[in-house]
């Protein structure tokens, strides 16, 4: 019989918590599900394992020494690279919007099971892997000047500035895409850009909408994604393929 061998990429995580033995147990929970895991205690430590070594996603614990989470994500996010998946003792709708906000993939509250966190983990890298994958024609979109390149999962302003999108804001961007001028509801929007058995509480996606909303504005001052009171949003723009 001929060996099979599993061509999916490996994928290194960055669990970033001051508390040791929960950092060793994260760890070693998801080493035995293939991936690569490194570990730091705070943001300096965090900051030289970034450097050298290709991080896929980020565990970031809000409460650490020295820079806090909340301040190490939205650094992590201007740079544009590895998710990031918060988690924090914090876990009320406010702070889950707050790191939302600053850029987070997904927030979980502690203490969450080793099972949840996995779940989220894979969700997370699907979604980033989806937003790597060229669109149909391996170009991309064009919209009202807009270029997105879905495989570099950047976007580019009519004035050619250069927007850089977590996975979240790629995977919902792609629904209005595929999408364009039809009216989406929160849950439609959740099934599509996450899939059925995600789990999200509605101010998220307002949240995503929200960021969206900011970046697109770079390239004019009216909302492309409008609000449709009671039923969801709506994608206002022709889309092309490039």
């Amino acid at each position: 019989m001929a060996a099979v061998f599993d061509l999916s990429p490996i994928r290194h995580i960055l669990v970033v918590d001051d508390d040791r033995e929960l950092r060793g147990e994260i760890g070693r929970y998801l080493a035995d599900y293939g991936f690569v895991i490194h570990m730091a205690a705070d943001g300096l430590a965090a900051d030289r394992v970034l450097a050298a070594a290709p991080i896929d996603l980020v565990i970031l614990d809000v409460m650490l020494p020295g820079e806090d989470g909340l301040s190490i994500c939205r650094r992590l996010r201007a740079r544009g690279a590895a998710a990031i998946i918060m988690v924090s003792a914090m876990g009320g709708e406010i702070d889950r919007v707050l790191g939302l906000e600053l850029g987070a993939d997904d927030y979980l509250a502690k203490p969450c099971s080793p099972r949840e966190l996995l779940a989220r983990v894979k969700a997370v890298l699907r979604r980033q892997s989806d937003g790597r994958r060229p669109a149909i024609d391996g170009a991309g979109y064009r919209f009202l000047g807009f270029t997105l390149d879905a495989a570099r999962r950047q976007l580019r302003t009519p004035s050619g500035a250069t927007v850089l999108l977590t996975a979240g804001e790629i995977a919902m961007l792609n629904v209005f895409l595929e999408n364009p001028r039809q009216v989406m509801s929160r849950d439609r929007l959740v099934e599509l850009a996450l899939g059925a058995e995600a789990d999200v509480f509605d101010r998220a996606v307002d949240v995503q909408i929200s960021r969206l909303r900011r970046k697109l504005h770079a390239g004019g001052d009216e909302d492309i994604i409008k609000t449709v009171r009671g039923a969801g949003y709506l994608f206002d723009a022709a889309v092309s393929h490039r």
